[in-house]
């Protein structure tokens, strides 16, 4: 049965409670996890890398010289590729690499992250995190209280841009909310710290 223990943002130890088995608990799909990270991270891609080719360089619309008789090889165009500022072959175009992916197995992955992270016991329950103002320091005197020594990813209920903005300048660190957190961000981060409103969204989105 996965558990999770409570802290507050002081550090101090509140409690230990049980995580839902139907989110936390399963076996984890790693052909799942593998399709949704390749996704998100193809969806990502600009497409936008472009290179000309033979048709599209300046010049070369004469033949550079006779076909025979010079004792070199025969060319038809100083444009081809051999040559210098020459088209490329099979030259990249800007285009759209993003891909769609069913939604059981978006599903079926984020829930085996969720399940492999409350197996390592890797995931951090706090009590709440309320910020009265933008501060870096808060931030990380939670980290500090909290021992993560590592990456970390802290996801609240709702979104909190005090957090958010709190956060961003802490390597290793992000915040997000239960609304936008995916299979990838969870993976590249060491410890999964939920808010206890964000445990509970979480478990009933995804139970």
């Amino acid at each position: 049965m996965a558990t999770a223990k409570v802290y507050n943002m002081s550090g101090e130890f509140i409690e230990e409670i049980t995580l839902d088995e139907n989110v936390f608990g399963i076996e984890p799909n790693t052909a799942a996890v593998h399709t949704v990270v390749v996704n998100t991270l193809a969806n990502r891609r600009q497409g936008t890398q472009s290179a000309k080719t033979k048709s599209e360089v300046s010049g070369g619309g004469k033949k550079p010289y006779r076909q025979k008789g010079t004792g070199r090889a025969r060319q038809g165009s100083i444009r081809s590729a051999q040559w210098i500022h020459g088209g490329i072959i099979f030259a990249p175009k800007p285009r759209s690499y993003r891909f769609t992916v069913n939604k059981k197995v978006r599903r079926l992955a984020m829930l085996s992250v969720l399940s492999s992270r409350a197996a390592e016991e890797s995931i951090v329950v706090l009590d709440k995190l309320e910020l009265d103002e933008i501060k870096t320091k808060k931030i990380v005197s939670l980290c500090k209280a909290l021992k993560l020594d590592t990456s970390a990813l802290l996801v609240t209920a709702d979104p909190d841009l005090t957090v958010v903005k709190s956060a961003r300048n802490i390597p290793g660190v992000d915040a997000t909310f239960v609304g936008t957190i995916n299979v990838y961000d969870i993976l590249r981060h060491e410890k999964l710290v939920l808010t206890r409103d964000a445990l509970g969204k979480l478990s009933e989105v995804y139970a």
